[in-house]
């Protein structure tokens, strides 16, 4: 029977288009589209009042804050550190080890942690391999970020995609004619068959062409460590020189100003620290004044310093004495951290997030692209994901900050483990719940659950770092987005669609139909969310197989791994996003190193979903 356009059906499909344009256009935060989506769902009565949220309860929900926690809780507890050891001894230092041995633990890492944490949490630990091999870190950031994506193909528990599949076919299920067979939903290790493939193409890609993609002539921007601060720094933002006690005198212009009036001044050196009386303070906030016999802590050539402060009648110390230990190098340095995808301070001004005053934390440059902003300008700054700032500050601020997840650090700042002690717990919890999820009938948000909470119950994290762990916003935009998919299937939509896309491709092999829903998904996948993505063309695809005479879970599958699987632009995965500023990288790089992996990628799932499932 052929489908008619009802007005439901147009209702659904201006709600995807109105999706799409916000989401690609960012006008609106994501989370707020996905709100208003799901309350423009419940006024129009496209579904159930009493099933509206039912999202933010779904199995796909639940199951990604379990995930969120136990990741937390692995961190917590310095298993991340110890896998970057791990490397070390496994490579012996010699380049293509190193690489071999980084991507293939972290491909395998990503199977079990969410990949944007996971590629936040290893910068650092690349940056530690990169500085104790020599090995440039442009030729290990990006190749380590794409066998992160290649590796949560290989259970349901690391990819938001994957873990909204069952939910989606759930709901394809309610909504399926009469007669027709239900489509069973995957375990949780149901796609490893065809995840592994898909790592080991990625894990071998790399090992044969790294050189060929990167060559020596185009090497990433040096080493980010303290030990090499200073040159590095410099030759990458221009911050030289040496820090250098300034005391105010009684004749000095500074004398009265605040320290933001004095950073506005011409030539002004950078200033990190500040001396009033008996109390010292590094990284001053704009507002703290300067008196007379007031110190300061500047940064800049010694020539530049001391012709600055002739100008304002001030004596440049010979050595650092009062503020000596303010700048110890096991306590406090410059570095380097990275404004992640979901970071509160994107669009937000510099000088406004007020970093000094909240953090001690004294923004000296940001680099975005071949671009790089240093002095006054760097307060006027809207900061967009993926810009790296240079930073000075204590290493306990700078990690304390770090734990709201608005900025990653790159460099590998001195830090010790928070809770070893409490390693083997979060392993055995950990287990329980994949063993759970893997052996028994129970949810996989039960299992997920069920480790999360034992963590927890443990002592690896109390329940402030759980809520700390867990990124809402993503949340929030997966639960808010499922009414969306339940609606294009309960209205016909998604059915309409197919029959619609199946005019023109009717009577074509299986392959060729399967072919064109991975393409479509995977251009779709560039240009908004993969949350989105899937649920949007799930049902569709869905429908496609009932049409055509395939199989539903297959191309179903095909669409989840297709938008998990993409190398192409890094502002369509937050994975690739945190690893393009720190690396150096341009947009031709991404283009050159993923275009032929992702094609690669997508040949490979055509064929092995079809071996494991297309029976």
């Amino acid at each position: 029977m052929e489908l008619t356009l009802t007005p439901d059906m147009m209702l659904v499909l201006g709600l995807v288009g109105f999706t799409v344009v916000m989401l690609i256009l960012e006008w609106v935060r994501a989370d707020i589209v996905a709100l208003l989506v799901v309350v423009v769902i419940g006024i129009t009565g496209l579904m159930p009042i009493d099933q509206l949220f039912n999202g933010f309860a779904s199995n796909a929900v639940l199951s990604l804050i379990g995930v969120m926690v136990m990741g937390a809780g692995l961190d917590r507890t310095g298993v991340l550190n110890r896998a970057a050891s791990f490397i070390l001894r496994l490579s012996g230092g010699v380049e293509s080890r190193v690489s071999l041995a980084l991507n293939s633990t972290v491909g395998s890492l990503s199977s079990i942690i969410q990949s944007q944490a996971l590629a936040a949490l290893f910068l650092p630990v690349a940056s530690r391999i990169s500085a104790r091999t020599g090995v440039p870190l442009k030729r290990l950031l990006l190749p380590m970020a794409c066998c992160i994506l290649a590796g949560t193909s290989m259970t349901l528990i690391s990819k938001s995609p994957l873990i909204l599949l069952n939910d989606l076919i759930a709901s394809a299920d309610r909504n399926l004619p009469p007669g027709a067979q239900t489509i069973e939903p995957f375990s949780l290790f149901s796609i490893t068959p065809i995840g592994i493939p898909l790592l080991l193409v990625g894990i071998l890609y790399f090992a044969l062409f790294t050189r060929r993609l990167m060559p020596e002539d185009e090497a990433e921007k040096p080493k980010v460590t303290p030990g090499r601060t200073e040159s590095y720094f410099a030759d990458t933002y221009g911050i030289e020189g040496e820090v250098i006690e300034l005391t105010v005198t009684a004749d000095s212009p500074l004398v009265g100003m605040s320290i933001g009036e004095a950073e506005t001044l011409d030539k002004v050196p950078l200033i990190l620290a500040i001396k009033n009386g008996n109390e010292t303070r590094l990284s001053p906030p704009s507002d703290q004044m300067i008196w007379v016999g007031t110190v300061l802590g500047v940064l800049g050539r010694r020539a530049d310093v001391g012709a600055f402060a002739q100008e304002m009648q001030c004596r440049v110390g010979t050595r650092m004495q009062a503020l000596s230990d303010m700048f110890n190098p096991t306590r406090a340095g410059i570095s380097e951290v990275v404004i992640p995808p979901l970071s509160k301070f994107i669009k937000q001004e510099v000088g406004e997030l007020r970093l000094r005053k909240r953090y001690g934390i004294s923004v000296l440059a940001v680099n975005r692209g071949d671009q790089v902003t240093r002095g006054e300008d760097v307060r006027k700054m809207s900061l967009r994901a993926g810009d790296s700032l240079v930073v000075h500050s204590f290493w306990r601020d700078l990690a304390l900050a770090a734990e709201g997840r608005d900025l990653v650090p790159v460099t590998d700042i001195p830090s010790e483990e928070q809770r070893p002690g409490k390693v083997g717990h979060a392993l055995v919890f950990f287990a329980l719940a994949m063993a759970l999820g893997l052996f028994t009938n129970l949810k996989l948000s039960v299992a997920m659950l069920t480790g999360a909470v034992g963590m927890l119950l443990a002592g690896v994290l109390n329940m402030d770092e759980a809520y700390g762990a867990i990124n809402w916003k993503t949340i929030f935009v997966m639960a808010c987005l499922i009414p969306l998919g339940v609606s294009m299937d309960s209205t016909g939509t998604a059915a309409w669609m197919a029959q619609e896309i199946l005019a023109y491709l009717g009577g074509l092999p299986q392959w060729v139909i399967q072919a064109f829903v991975a393409i479509l998904a995977l251009i779709f996948s560039q240009i908004i969310s993969h949350v989105g993505t899937a649920v949007m063309m799930v049902p569709m695809a869905i429908n496609i197989a009932l049409a055509s005479g395939g199989n539903p879970s297959v191309y179903a599958l095909i669409v989840a791994l297709s938008v998990s699987n993409t190398f192409l632009i890094p502002g369509a995965s937050p994975t690739l996003l945190i690893v393009a500023g720190p690396g150096g990288y341009k947009p031709r790089d991404f283009v050159r190193v993923g275009l032929p992996l992702t094609l690669v990628m997508l040949v490979v799932t055509l064929v092995m979903v079809n071996v494991v499932f297309g029976r």
